[in-house]
């Protein structure tokens, strides 16, 4: 974001023509007044008399929020303009306008889903406009999920299974198959839960972690994997039905000689022309309700899944009620015998049918039983695959998905017992339905629940298709894709056709045995993407990589993605490399013929950590900001003296480590030795050996470098334009404030110090000027109390996330974040307060939100409490700026020349002299009313006004930090450093 930008925030976000913000009352539960400063106070006393005799201060007219000046403006002659504002001091508009809160509240322009060729991510995106149609967890993500995982295969198949590999195989099959998807679970609510997500389920995560080839090529493989998945249910739903009503065919039934002797059972299926013409039907009625989109499906849902859950109950009923030899021969009731009997394993040959036949064709092992119930526990991102139509996806995604996931396995594994302690193993592989058989009170009722699970599993698989197809045409990667592309909060109605035209085409293929394992390969194919991708994002740990959800470890998502392929291979090595190679087709498509993108994924993270691949990677982009690593350029100028052999203040080091998540990073430590560089080349190695060695004395991850120059002010200038190569260039420069300068009167220590902070505005970087570095702790001194943010201007979340960073270490981890937002009187606090903690909760930040509003001042008529101990350092200020600039003024008259100061000519405001002092006094007299106790404190910087001696900006610097102990003021450098998206 450039300058324009930020200067023409107001256009963007503010506007004429939205919700405006009501006044603020004094009885506003979000407000704390600035009470010593009110006027009328009963307890108050007058303002002391201003040293400057001609001058009256009018703040009558209230700065109106559509019509804000520049940031400029505030270096001109105000002449009592009825438009200023009282924060005008800090360079630019205040939070309340510029950070663009209003649009929180539905005016914002949507963030681009896909930032491609410099575009900025906005940390402001806009509100759905459709609220009233959003999913809670319930039916948003635990309803879609139990459908898809309760399937067919329970219902004809997990007895036979559990007579196949025996009940303790049984168990161990459900427990290997459960856990690949419970830590595929876990994986994906720790990236769902890192940031505002949107729609595309596993396709937007996985593209967002790994890149846009591998998110395109996994993201296609899952929409086919779900699109002919729906014709499996489809189908699955149509032959319970013929199996159930043989009548119902059109054609007649298909009659089948079992093990090809007349002597052999006739085994009756339905005819394949009677499947098409049903299948066909059936897809098109799904359809239909598809396209009457989330408020529909929210409504159907519920006839398809209850129905499902009430099978079940007679299914589990049905088993106590069971007695031996009834309701059929071989179901011995629930015996402790017929558990002995069934524990081990009984793996033999069957025919194509499943029945067990020593000729049969087809032989079964533990690995084959693992192809066959692994579709079973599928099904874990139906709810994801919906996430743009969830009201809260980082609470709605992981509490869902893994209630369902649980719940299912919990239930297969009680099954595996309850069957196998039932029947006979004869029974167990000979009675496909052996579900309809022991069910209470009626068989029928089984048939029903296959048919509705299978409906409901088909309902999903169209409805999580489209959007997820929808979303990969609206990132714009591929062009062929565009036809698919939906406004937000449109149902996707050309997707929803195409995914319903390939699962007729599958319908009307009738056998789909071939291309059925393929398909469980895409869905593992998927999972293992899912955790790859929370694997690296968890191994990076950058500071964009803050999950709500904390239950997450890279071990496990590295586990969870072994098993995926373990089991691929397991099921079979020729499909594995089948899907495989289909998905790197188009993973290559996509990089011939796909859009570039840049999504802050993880591989960009990691070529930052790699210095070389980066540099060579990135070029001179600018650096997205979930990939912003904090560079600070640590200035040792020590505003003082220290002890031999201390080559620079001995908390600068403890300072730096606590920018950086876990230490990591790279700090420049710079020093500057006066004088010529040919005489000092020699000291200077010398400087920077010393320098290096106490860095890796303190453990901080850094270089040291030594400057020779005439002049701090030119060495300074020198270092900020060419230090760093790259991306790799210093961001922040950090420095300590020097109190020192009026104590041993150094009169040429403000000067330098404005100068170095208008070096580093000019050259575009961020300001970190720390005060109370003696104070400043260790990594063994534990801090309690809180971390009090005072945010005024827009920093691009510097603030925000140097408080995050200080949080992460030892010293502060036991401290409470509380923000403190500066707002002026025509500002709305409540609403205020209520968008600043939807914002700080979508950033993935804790903090208690305090918003402190201005009122209007009047130097006239103001009072000051007695207790007020900023009014002491106030008229102090008051009378050496007066002095300084009589003195100035008499020079001038003496000399006939302009007013000088610092070697330039000046021109001095006193009226807006006298308005920045009182600013000043209100913010510290705040801090010191409500932060005296915080561990440290965080303030914006205000800019150095022009054409002000940088006396005055000294005077204004000293009221701001007068009696705080520790405090760090910081100012941003036009660039987003947070994001609200994953």
């Amino acid at each position: 974001m450039d300058n324009g930008d930020i200067e023409n925030a107001e256009d963007e976000f503010g506007g004429q023509s939205g919700r405006k913000y009501r006044p603020v009352v004094s009885h506003d539960r979000a407000v704390l007044q600035m009470s010593s400063l009110d006027s009328g106070s009963s307890s108050s006393l007058p303002v002391p008399q201003s040293p400057f005799t001609n001058l009256k201060i009018s703040m009558q007219g209230n700065m109106s929020s559509d019509a804000r000046e520049e940031s400029s403006t505030n270096h001109e002659e105000l002449n009592g303009s009825e438009r200023e504002s009282k924060l005008e001091l800090f360079g630019f508009d205040s939070l309340v306008n510029i950070l663009g809160l209003k649009s929180m509240t539905g005016e914002a322009i949507a963030a681009p889903s896909s930032p491609r060729d410099g575009e900025d991510v906005s940390n402001t995106p806009g509100r759905s406009k459709a609220n009233d149609l959003k999913l809670g967890t319930l039916m948003g993500v635990f309803v879609p999920c139990l459908q898809n995982i309760l399937g067919i295969i329970y219902y004809i198949r997990f007895s036979w299974i559990v007579g196949m590999a025996g009940i303790g195989q049984s168990l161990l099959l459900v427990s290997f198959c459960g856990l690949c998807t419970f830590l595929t679970s876990i994986s994906l609510s720790a990236i769902a839960t890192n940031g505002a997500m949107k729609g595309g389920g596993p396709y937007y995560l996985i593209g967002r972690a790994l890149g846009p080839e591998v998110g395109v090529s996994i993201g296609l493989c899952f929409f086919l994997g779900n699109a002919v998945a729906g014709s499996l249910y489809v189908l699955g739903a149509v032959e319970t039905f013929l199996d159930a009503l043989p009548g119902a065919g059109i054609f007649g039934e298909v009659v089948t000689k079992v093990n090809g002797t007349e002597a052999a059972v006739a085994v009756p299926s339905p005819n394949l022309h009677d499947l098409q013409v049903y299948g066909i039907v059936v897809t098109i009625i799904l359809c239909f309700i598809v396209f009457g989109g989330v408020k529909m499906i929210n409504r159907v849902a519920p006839a398809f899944l209850i129905p499902v859950l009430f099978s079940l109950f007679c299914i589990f009923v049905g088993a106590v009620l069971a007695r031996k030899d009834h309701p059929a021969v071989g179901v011995t009731g629930l015996s402790l015998k017929s558990l002995k009997d069934n524990w081990s394993s009984s793996y033999q040959n069957t025919n194509n049918a499943g029945i067990p036949d020593p000729d049969g064709a087809v032989s079964w092992n533990f690995n084959a039983l693992v192809g066959l119930f692994f579709p079973a526990v599928t099904g874990i991102m139906a709810g994801s695959n919906r996430s743009a139509s969830l009201r809260d996806t980082q609470r709605s995604i992981p509490v869902g998905t893994l209630a369902a996931t649980l719940s299912t396995s919990a239930m297969y594994l009680f099954s595996v017992l309850l069957f196998g302690s039932l029947a006979t193993r004869e029974k167990l592989l000979t009675d496909r339905l052996l579900t309809a058989t022991i069910a209470w009170p009626l068989p029928a009722i089984i048939y029903i629940g296959i048919i509705l699970s299978t409906l409901g599993a088909a309902l999903q698989s169209l409805t999580g298709a489209p959007r997820l197809l929808a979303a990969i045409a609206n990132d714009d990667i591929l062009p062929v894709l565009h036809y698919f592309r939906v406004a937000e909060g449109s149902e996707p109605h050309i997707a929803t056709l195409f995914t319903a035209l390939i699962c007729i085409g599958c319908v009307i293929i009738g056998n789909l045995d071939l291309i059925t394992p393929t398909i469980t390969m895409f869905f593992l194919l998927c999972y293992a993407g899912v955790n790859l991708s929370c694997f690296l994002l968890d191994l990076l740990d950058a500071p964009s990589w803050r999950p709500r959800w904390k239950f997450h470890h890279w071990s496990l998502s590295l586990l969870g993605a072994v098993l995926c392929i373990v089991i691929m291979f397991l099921i079979s090595w020729s499909f594995t490399v089948v899907s495989l190679a289909l998905a790197s087709l188009i993973y290559y498509y996509v990089c011939i013929k796909g859009k570039a993108g840049d999504w802050g994924d993880g591989f960009k993270s990691a070529y930052f950590q790699l210095a070389l691949r980066s540099l060579r990677s990135l070029g001179a982009s600018q650096v997205h900001p979930k990939n912003w690593y904090p560079i600070p350029l640590i200035f040792c100028r020590p505003w003082g003296k220290l002890p031999e052999n201390v080559p620079c203040h001995p908390k600068l080091a403890d300072f730096a480590n606590c920018m950086k998540k876990k230490g990591r990073g790279m700090s420049i430590f710079v020093s500057i030795l006066d004088g010529d560089y040919h005489e000092c080349a020699e000291d200077a190695k010398t400087a920077c050996r010393q320098l290096s060695t106490y860095i890796d004395y303190k453990r901080c991850e850094g270089v040291a470098e030594i400057v020779v120059a005439p002049s701090m002010s030119d060495g300074f200038r020198g270092i900020v334009q060419t230090m760093g190569l790259g991306n790799l260039k210093p961001n922040i420069v950090v420095m300590r404030y020097p109190e020192i300068w009026r104590r041993e009167n150094l009169i040429e220590i403000p000067a330098t110090f404005v100068g170095i902070i208008n070096d580093c505005i000019v050259a575009n970087k961020a300001v970190v000027i720390v005060k109370g570095l003696d104070e400043w702790p260790n990594e063994y001194q534990r801090q309690y109390g809180t971390i009090d943010l005072y945010w005024i201007v827009r920093d691009g979340g510097l603030m925000l996330l140097l408080s995050q960073l200080l949080l992460t270490k030892e010293s502060f981890e036991s401290c409470k974040i509380q923000v403190f937002c500066i707002a002026e009187e025509d500002s709305d606090a409540e609403e205020l307060k209520a968008d600043v903690k939807k914002f700080l909760y979508d950033l993935r930040m804790h903090a208690e939100v305090i918003v402190i509003s201005m009122k209007s001042w009047d130097a006239q008529g103001e009072g000051v409490s007695q207790q007020d101990e900023s009014i002491e350092a106030f008229t102090g200020a008051q009378r050496r700026i007066a002095g300084y600039l009589s003195e100035m003024k008499e020079a001038a008259k003496r000399e006939g020349t302009p007013l000088m100061a610092d070697g330039k000519s000046v021109v001095v405001n006193e009226q807006q002299v006298e308005k920045f002092l009182y600013t000043t006094l209100k913010l510290n007299s705040t801090i010191l009313r409500y932060s005296r106790m915080a561990a440290v404190v965080l303030v914006s910087l205000p800019p150095p006004p022009l054409n002000h001696p940088a006396y005055f900006y000294m005077e204004y610097m000293d009221l701001l930090v007068e009696n705080v102990p520790r405090l760090l003021m910081v100012r941003g450098y036009r660039r987003d450093v947070v994001t609200l998206f994953t």
